[in-house]
């Protein structure tokens, strides 16, 4: 049977703390951390090492008192960045460096002003350099959402051939559709033939994170980025309480898909970041809302006194 264990790497302390108002001071990250590892999660993203004394620090920490998790430090295809995320993470058991660079046609020509030859050399480069620092390298095609299909390939064969062992499909903008989403991870998984996990990291500006990251897994993506209650850049990341939730009770639509998540620690989980962020799910949010579990009219009322699963499931 093929292996159908979704890896959980979770952003929060990284892209969950880009939302507005959500930083966090070294203590808190590293009471994140902790909780998070109690969740099982895989992969911990604590930071950006190269952004800030403080980041690196807070991953630092991170990566001494962390012991089941891998931890993740993410950099830009830039030796400077690589070089303080693989020192930020030295203590780890497992540690990783998560390195990138745009992909799509609009970020080279505005952003990076740099042709596709030389974004696939800066990619290389930053997956070997990756390599001299750690065994597990990360690389992503930021924008791949808006990326051209045969671009994506050839960087992907280039980058795997440097020593890559994931490679991370962003729908940066939350721009794609589920349908779109689950083509475009079809035809990488068909064309990285095992060589790598295809990772998928999708954000809500369309309010379609966890839809598209669904429908990612179905087409044959093995590891997903998320984020306590979905936090995360403008709109936010995919949730992660929501993709694992939706695993574990649609069972009998993702036939044999797991997750090593302790599902009785979302709440706490949840719970801590908002207190910790001072951002508060909305009531109405998915799982973890305050009124997730609550009854207003009579008529579910009824119900559920009399057999709960009429209103609940």
């Amino acid at each position: 049977m093929k292996n159908n264990n979704i890896i959980i790497f979770d952003t929060t302390l990284r892209d969950g703390e880009q939302s507005p108002g959500a930083s966090m001071n070294i203590g808190e990250k590293l009471q994140i951390a902790q909780q998070l590892e109690k969740l099982n999660v895989d992969v911990i993203e604590a930071g950006f090492a190269a952004s800030s004394h403080g980041d690196f620090d807070a991953i630092s920490q991170i990566a001494s008192i962390v012991e089941k998790s891998c931890i993740c430090s993410l950099a830009r295809a830039v030796d400077k960045d690589i070089k303080a995320a693989g020192e930020a993470i030295q203590k780890a058991k497992l540690n990783r460096i998560h390195t990138f660079i745009a992909t799509s046609p609009i970020h080279m020509k505005y952003k990076l002003k740099m042709s596709s030859d030389e974004v696939i050399k800066r990619a290389v480069d930053a997956v070997t350099y990756s390599k001299t620092f750690v065994n597990d390298v990360e690389f992503s095609l930021e924008d791949a959402g808006r990326s051209d299909i045969s671009f994506m390939k050839e960087i992907t064969s280039a980058v795997i051939e440097a020593g890559a062992s994931t490679i991370n499909l962003p729908d940066t903008v939350g721009y794609r559709l589920p349908h779109e989403i689950a083509n475009m991870v079809k035809q990488m998984v068909a064309h990285i033939d095992n060589k790598a996990i295809v990772s998928l990291h999708n954000h809500n500006d369309l309010g379609l994170a966890v839809a598209n990251t669904l429908a990612g897994i179905t087409a044959g993506a093995r590891q997903v980025e998320c984020t306590i209650n979905g936090l995360g850049e403008r709109a936010g990341n995919a949730a992660m309480e929501e993709i694992v939730m939706a695993l574990k009770v649609r069972s009998d639509q993702f036939s044999n898909y797991t997750t090593n998540i302790n599902t009785k620690e979302i709440i706490r989980a949840s719970k801590l970041v908002a207190n910790i962020t001072g951002i508060e799910p909305q009531p109405n949010k998915a799982i973890v809302g305050k009124n997730a579990f609550s009854h207003e009219s009579g008529i579910h009322q009824d119900g559920v006194l009399k057999h709960q699963e009429t209103y609940e499931i």
